[in-house]
Parts: C-alpha cells; sequence; structure tokens
C-alpha cells in the first residue's frame, strides 16, 4: 500500500508540469479546421468544479512550479541539453509501441533506430547522435493517442488538481503505462532489477516535467496576459493538441514547446 501511495504522489508532482504547460502558448493556435470542430465536440461536464480545481493548480504552479523552473534555467546550456536528450530518448519506450499499434511501421522502426544508437553511441541519449546519421526526432506517441486512432471518443473534459487537463480517454491512455506499457517504467519500479532503482523512474519524471515547465515560461505568461477567459484557452488549446496529435497533423498547434534548449536560447 505505502509503494502504491507513492507511485501515486510523486506521479502527480511530476504531472503537473506536463499537463499544466499545455497552455504555455499565443493565441493564435494554427490548426486544420477538422480538428477546430471536433475539439468543440468534447463536453465539459464539471466545468464549475473544474474551474474551481484550474485556479487552485494555477496558484500552486506560481508558488512553487515556476520557480524551479525558473532556477533550471541557471543551469549551463549543454546540461539543460543534454538532459532534454536524454529524457526525449527515453520517451521512445512508450513511442515505440504506440507507434506499432497505430500501423506506423516506418516510424517504429527509425524511432528503434534512433533509441539504439543514441543509447549506446549517445551515451544513453544525452547526446543526440542519431540525427547526425540523418534520423531525426519524430512525434511522440502515447496510449491516448492511440486510443484515439482506434476511434475511442474523449469523454468528458476534466481538470484534475495538480494532474490538470486531461479526458476519460487519456486518462485511460495514462493508466496503461503502469499496466506493462512503459519499459523504462517495468524495469525500474514493477521489477525489481540491480540495475536501477524505483527512484530512477521518478526523477526521471520530474525532471522531465522542470525541462518542459522551463521551455514554456514565457509561453504561458503570453497566453495568461492575453486571455479573456483562461480556463476556456487552456481548454481548447489542450483539446486541439490531442486531436492535432491523433490525426498526425502537419499544422502546428503553438501549445507546447519541446524543442531543444540551443533552438530556445537562439530565438
Amino acid at each position: 500500500m505505502k509503494k502504491i501511495l507513492t507511485i501515486f504522489v510523486i506521479t502527480v508532482i511530476s504531472q503537473v508540469f506536463t499537463l499544466n504547460t499545455y497552455a504555455g502558448s499565443d493565441d493564435t493556435v494554427e490548426i486544420k479546421s477538422k480538428v477546430k470542430e471536433q475539439s468543440t465536440e468534447v463536453k465539459d461536464c464539471f466545468e464549475t468544479i473544474n474551474r474551481g480545481i484550474f485556479a487552485f493548480n494555477q496558484g500552486l504552479d506560481k508558488i512553487f512550479f515556476k520557480p524551479i523552473a525558473k532556477g533550471y534555467r541557471y543551469l549551463p546550456k549543454p546540461i539543460r541539453s543534454g538532459t532534454s536528450n536524454a529524457l526525449s530518448n527515453l520517451t521512445n519506450v512508450v513511442t515505440i509501441p504506440n507507434n506499432i499499434l497505430q500501423g506506423q511501421l516506418k516510424e517504429a522502426g527509425l524511432n528503434t533506430l534512433r533509441f539504439s544508437i543514441n543509447s549506446t553511441l549517445g551515451i544513453a541519449g544525452i547526446f543526440d547522435v542519431a540525427s547526425y546519421y540523418g534520423l531525426n526526432k519524430l512525434e511522440k506517441e502515447d496510449y491516448g493517442q492511440t486510443l484515439g486512432t482506434w476511434g475511442v471518443k474523449e469523454g468528458c473534459y476534466f481538470v484534475l488538481p495538480v494532474l490538470g487537463p486531461t479526458t476519460v480517454r487519456d486518462t485511460i491512455g495514462s493508466i496503461a503505462n503502469f499496466g506493462g506499457g512503459d519499459a523504462w517504467y517495468n524495469v525500474t519500479v514493477a521489477n525489481d532489477t540491480k540495475y536501477f532503482e524505483d527512484s530512477d523512474y521518478y526523477y526521471s519524471r520530474l525532471t522531465a516535467g522542470v525541462d518542459f515547465r522551463a521551455k514554456n515560461l514565457e509561453a504561458f505568461n503570453s497566453l495568461e496576459n492575453n486571455s479573456i477567459d483562461l480556463y476556456a484557452s487552456v481548454r481548447s488549446l489542450y483539446l486541439q493538441d490531442r486531436k492535432r496529435k491523433i490525426l498526425n497533423s502537419d499544422e502546428t498547434t503553438e501549445t507546447m514547446n519541446d524543442d531543444d534548449w540551443e533552438e530556445i536560447d537562439t530565438q
């Protein structure tokens, strides 16, 4: 029971960065009209409660998470870039099986090559060696996206304390990670190995959240300052971003920034 509670608490803390920063964007969102139309179909079944939880999450972000992300930005760029590369490489253990489940066999092969090269020649992914060989980074995939491609509807939109915006479908998809769908979770937490500790998984999730939040500081500030209804803006951007990913749209949704630190620092 204690182990289950520990997993829940750490996961909740780590997810605040990722889910709250779906709001990290300008007001302008470029996306297919089909995506815009479909995003309005998702029901906000508990809007009154959701708005209260959203306000709580925003307060917690300003008091605790945002300052941590700001401090992270003071680290030397090579450290931030290496950390970001290693974390991005690690996401392939979830992306690859979802590529296969979605019938994206070519993408699965490319991501497998990237993961193999970067995990070895790139020293656990710290260096993105695969890109030098022309194997460019592809879009991340998750089980929520896979369910979407299979025709599973979103269900109600809701906001979780700390966790932030989600839908019924995306929540089910997230649970799949703890049911054997995340190889990194399997070798660190689910199974006792002599190579990894439970804490390795938790630290990687927390670090990924901090890294992601730090990349979106200005974008989120812009959204906060320019939105008439911040809650509605976050809801719309989150749903549109999920639709874009499920449709594998070539259009961009500026709801988050997961670029390399080199690109961000030179902007």
